[in-house]
């Protein structure tokens, strides 16, 4: 449910493979579903104020199977290019619980990415999803955007290639000309196969694409207006939504919320401040701990850190698998645990195997992080989809005095993360120039959209959220005072029911309702 941090100067690492799923792989567990078997509710198609060309896309008869307890599952078939609807299509994979109450109608969510599961997020994860009150009164929609899982998907490289372009060892010094150009020819490898495998779709990878998706799975489960619950990246997809459609945009809630003004360069720098922030609690609470590897002040013990990943950076670690876990894949591995205080307990593990000369926690944590299963191959597209999306999202527009600045800002402020978070951008080999904006976002006209922020978030900060409510024409704030990625359905009380209070109820929060 994040926002990938984006490496590099403009593409400082920006989701955790969907945080969803990251936590779900972190504990070891999967949340369970809820046995129920019911008839699926059949709604007509909404095909109100539908431009004549798409109305056989909303018109759409949907071929509904049953895929788990209470699970059911079916392919909607969208325009490939929502301009030139007549161009072909492409398939998007939808998977719905059905209400285990009186059903309000769909609730459609996204856990974040770009290029998170949906489908996983709600089939596989259903009440870290959303909570009880949500599973009883909405039939809770999961779906792959365009690009991702099971969806028409961006396709790269194999598994092999893969394990190269995310934990690949570059013996060129870091940050000179040599492993400049060593990177740049990393990326355009990867550019160039996501171009020759991925069937023509690369240019329609577009969140501006994906919200119109999002408005036709509406239409074809019948809905009126649209129910959503959008996490982190979700949030972006969320307000483009209310831009695209404010008449149809009533019940909005967005969660980790991104600001859309704000350019690729400034997303990287604002993530690697926000988990240093988060490094400097969990230093805390480590310190705190008689099992912590660290001793001192939280700054003796962060200074011990960078050491560690000096020394690592200099000579990699050998997994037991034969990888090597370089300073970039601990970079990783930090950050995945970083993203729910509930995974501190990982990092600790991590950093004490680490300075015993281990890997294998680290590595973990990396894997986790990029989808990588125990058997070499990669459970989802995570990262393929994730770079399709910003390299059509993120204009590219930044100066050498911007990236110049950006550095002196992540050297004073992300000590830790500031040399290993720059480097040659990836979207600079992609072979299709964005056509995405940054922009503030009103949606005029829409209904009441809540955006939730947390005051301790690292992947998506508190003052984004503070931005994008403003920007709303109707947005209201509630803020989460704590730590970790996203307020909703984190055990706050407080959150929890202002949130369900709106979506079920209509109910709309004061405005600045502060959660302690």
């Amino acid at each position: 449910m994040t926002d990938r941090p984006r490496r590099g100067l403009r593409r400082i690492i920006t989701v955790l493979a969907g945080l969803a799923a990251a936590s779900v792989a972190l504990s070891g567990c999967l949340y369970a579903q809820i046995p129920v078997e019911r008839p699926a509710a059949t709604r007509t198609a909404d095909t109100t104020d539908v431009l004549a060309d798409l109305v056989p896309f909303y018109s759409q008869r949907l071929d509904w199977s049953s895929c788990g307890a209470g699970f059911d599952c079916t392919k909607v078939k969208a325009p490939l290019d929502w301009e030139n609807p007549g161009d072909g299509d492409i398939s998007l994979a939808v998977v719905r619980h059905r209400a285990t109450g009186a059903s309000q109608g769909s609730l459609l969510t996204n856990p974040g990415g770009p290029g998170g599961s949906g489908y996983d997020f709600v089939h596989d994860s259903l009440d870290y999803a959303v909570g009880a009150t949500l599973i009883k009164d909405f039939d809770v929609i999961g779906f792959d955007p365009r690009g991702v899982g099971r969806s028409t998907a961006v396709k790269c490289l194999d598994a092999k290639a893969m394990d190269e372009f995310n934990y690949g060892a570059i013996s060129e010094a870091r940050n000179t000309s040599a492993w400049e150009e060593a990177v740049k020819a990393q990326d355009k490898v990867f550019a160039d196969a996501c171009k020759a495998n991925s069937g023509g779709i690369l240019p329609f990878i577009t969140t501006v694409d994906s919200a119109r998706d999002m408005d036709l799975i509406r239409g074809v489960l019948g809905d009126r207006t649209l129910n959503y619950l959008g996490y982190s990246y979700g949030t972006f997809l969320g307000a483009t939504y209310a831009k695209l459609y404010p008449q149809r945009a009533q019940r909005l809630v967005l969660d980790g919320a991104m600001d859309p003004t704000v350019p690729s360069l400034q997303v990287g720098t604002a993530q690697a401040i926000g988990f240093e922030s988060s490094l400097r609690a969990y230093m805390k609470s480590c310190l705190a701990d008689s099992g912590c590897p660290f001793n001192g002040t939280v700054d003796e013990a962060l200074s011990d850190v960078r050491a560690l990943l000096a020394t690592v950076s200099r000579t990699p670690l050998k997994n037991a698998d034969g990888r090597v876990l370089t300073v970039d894949s601990m970079i990783t591995g930090m950050i995945a645990a970083l993203y729910s205080q509930d995974s501190w307990t990982y990092l600790t593990r991590g950093f004490t195997s680490a300075l015993q000369g281990n890997a294998s926690v680290m590595m973990a944590l990396a894997d986790s992080y990029n989808g990588r299963a125990s058997d070499g191959t990669y459970t989802d597209n995570t990262t393929e989809a994730f770079q399709a999306y910003n390299c059509m999202d993120y204009p590219l527009d930044d100066s050498a005095a911007a990236e110049d600045a950006a550095v002196k800002v992540l050297e004073a402020h992300a000590p830790t993360f500031a040399p290993y978070w720059q480097g040659p951008d990836l979207c600079e080999e992609w072979p299709y120039p964005p056509t995405g904006a940054r922009e503030a976002i009103t949606a005029a006209g829409s209904g009441p959209i809540v955006v939730v922020g947390t005051t301790n978030d690292p992947a998506t900060p508190y003052v984004w959220a503070e931005s994008l409510a403003k920007q709303l024409e109707n947005g209201t704030l509630i803020t989460r005072v704590g730590e970790g990625h996203t307020g909703y359905n984190k055990g706050n009380s407080c959150v929890d029911d202002a949130v369900e209070a709106f979506l079920t109820r209509g109910t709309v929060p004061k405005n600045g309702l502060r959660c302690e």
